[in-house]
């Protein structure tokens, strides 16, 4: 069983941390996130964190749970 993943909690880290992509390793997005870090000395992470944010700002909760929660959504 994976855990369910938040959406206020990937808000807030992407916030906080976008610019080092830690966002995306808490959404098992690891080569995004591995790239983010690789190249948050460039500040365009930091760019694509505003948009991360707003993207799952304005996300709905079905639509964050398919995305995200897949394995864990009940059937």
């Amino acid at each position: 069983m994976t855990d369910r993943k938040n959406r206020f909690v990937a808000l807030i880290i992407t916030l906080l941390f976008g610019y080092l992509g830690l966002h995306k390793f808490y959404l098992n997005r690891n080569a995004a996130g591995i790239l983010y870090f690789l190249f948050c000395w460039t500040f365009i992470p930091a760019i694509l964190a505003i948009f991360d944010f707003i993207f799952l700002a304005t996300m709905s909760d079905l639509r964050f749970d398919e995305e995200y929660n897949r394995d864990t959504v009940c059937m």
